[in-house]
């Protein structure tokens, strides 16, 4: 079976997600970006199944949460800081560090708005923590 015929098609589409459990990691890191859509907006029924199903692919999202932080969304970044980024072990944060703090440092007008700099405030203080 095709992994792309199983990608969700709407945001109450847990059936597919639940077809995609069924596959391996190395099947499922060809489709991480479009994965990574659903999480978009974290109010959306499957964004949850959808992050718990990327987690399983640990240090591969990195690349992927990392053009996330770029994309000009702020929404975007929002709900990957306080979901996707925030379940991450310490050991894959640490691996986001100079992306946080770029935002932390050097925000963009929208990303100031969605006042993201306090969720990374928090994240960069787990991250101290575990040191």
């Amino acid at each position: 079976m095709d992994i792309r015929a199983c990608l969700p098609r709407d945001k109450f589409d847990f059936e597919a997600v639940s077809k995609l459990n069924e596959f391996g990691n190395e099947e499922l890191k060809g489709i991480i970006p479009e994965l990574m859509q659903w999480l978009q907006d974290g109010n959306w029924p499957i964004s949850k199944p959808v992050e718990d199903l990327l987690l399983r692919l640990g240090e591969d999202l990195i690349p992927h949460i990392k053009d996330v932080l770029q994309t000009q969304d702020p929404q975007w970044e929002y709900f990957i800081l306080v979901g996707l980024i925030d379940r991450l072990p310490v050991s894959h944060l640490s691996m986001l560090q100079t992306d946080l703090v770029r935002i932390l440092e050097s925000p963009t007008p929208s990303e100031v708005l969605e006042e993201l700099d306090e969720v990374i405030f928090e994240l960069l203080e787990k991250m101290e923590v575990h040191r």
